[in-house]
């Protein structure tokens, strides 16, 4: 995570846990058209109001610290079916489940994998694919993704 990233996710918590959210993840995508993408999650799911209630309030501080220079949108979602996984600890939910995961360098020959997460361990994900565990250090982790199933 960036420290532009991490700076904000301190600055957003405290403000969207206080509406009763859990703040899921922060994405800050820099250039033409910047874009501060907050992922807030809660225990009966999220509707489009929520979104808006946030979004106002979390303007309103944004505004009044002015962290980001320049423009850009802000934008607030749920984290969806296929959420994105920001950090170690949000793995532990989804033991059993599958994850798309995009690596910094190759495990067992590849740098992308839709796998079943069977353990964390410590900062390492225990993952099987194709019949294979795999042991994958989670500071090689570009990017996760939970990956639904539909059966």
């Amino acid at each position: 995570m960036s420290k532009r990233t991490e700076q904000l996710k301190e600055l957003l918590t405290p403000l969207v846990e206080d509406l009763g959210y859990t703040l899921w993840g922060v994405q800050y995508l820099q250039g033409r058209g910047a874009v501060l993408r907050l992922f807030i999650d809660h225990e009966e799911g999220i509707t489009v109001d929520d979104c808006a209630r946030v979004s106002q309030e979390v303007s309103g501080l944004l505004d009044v610290e002015d962290p980001i220079p320049g423009e850009y949108n802000l934008e607030i979602s749920s984290p969806g079916l296929d959420r994105p996984i920001f950090e170690l600890s949000q793995f532990d939910r989804y033991l059993g489940e599958d994850v798309q995961l995009k690596l910094l360098a190759p495990v067992a020959g590849k740098r992308k994998m839709t796998a079943t997460l069977v353990a964390v361990d410590g900062d390492t994900l225990v993952v099987t694919l194709d019949g294979d565990t795999l042991r994958v250090p989670y500071s090689q982790v570009d990017r996760a993704r939970l990956q639904p199933r539909f059966d």
